[in-house]
């Protein structure tokens, strides 16, 4: 995460909540096998855990339960070019962006977790894509869900460390922000633009 105080979120509740309402982490991990790294959507599973499941053909997933692992959860970012800024021949190009890495041990869940996890995860994200009609498991054949289910697997990380970065250009004068959130509106990049306009 980078070094700088003026990046960083305002407490681990707030970093944690952003990670958690973005939704999708990389998920590393140090194996006898190497690095390895899969992706994977999370959610929160109480007090200081967040949970999240694989294929069960996933080539980690045999070397998980137990391992430390960091999932990483990143935002919008994006190039800043000091052209957008008020005096850009005194300034270099530099990167926004806003991320959190989660560190814990993983360990498996059994099936009810399992089922608690995706139907977490389809009330979090359903009313933000289908609000007028959500998803939910009753919608679906027991059998079905049942055979489907059988095909991945779920885990629990007990968080260890949260660290975060929100790197929206809170170092640079209010002409200088004003300037790179136009830029990158004009650029496409409306996400970071509108991060940085309430930052």
């Amino acid at each position: 995460m980078h070094p700088n105080k003026a990046f960083r979120f305002e407490n681990d509740a707030a970093m944690l909540d952003w990670a958690v309402a973005r939704g999708f982490a990389h998920i590393l991990a140090a194996t006898a096998e190497g690095p390895i790294v899969a992706h994977a959507p999370i959610v929160p599973a109480g007090t200081g855990t967040v949970r999240f499941h694989l294929a069960r053909s996933n080539r980690i997933v045999p070397l998980l339960d137990g391992a430390r692992v960091v999932l990483s959860i990143a935002g919008p970012d994006g190039y800043i070019t000091p052209n957008w800024y008020a005096d850009p021949v005194q300034q270099v190009p530099t990167w926004n962006y806003v991320a959190v890495e989660i560190e814990g041990v993983a360990r498996t869940i059994d099936e009810d977790g399992l089922i608690a996890l995706l139907d977490t995860l389809a009330e979090i994200h359903e009313p933000r894509v289908a609000p007028e009609n959500p998803w939910s498991r009753a919608k679906m054949d027991d059998a079905r869900f049942r055979a489907m289910l059988r095909a991945i697997i779920g885990f629990e990380v007990t968080i260890d460390a949260v660290r975060g970065t929100s790197k929206l250009g809170q170092n640079k004068q209010a002409e200088d922000r004003a300037g790179t959130i136009q830029g990158l509106a004009r650029s496409g990049n409306t996400a970071l633009a509108d991060l940085m306009r309430t930052a």
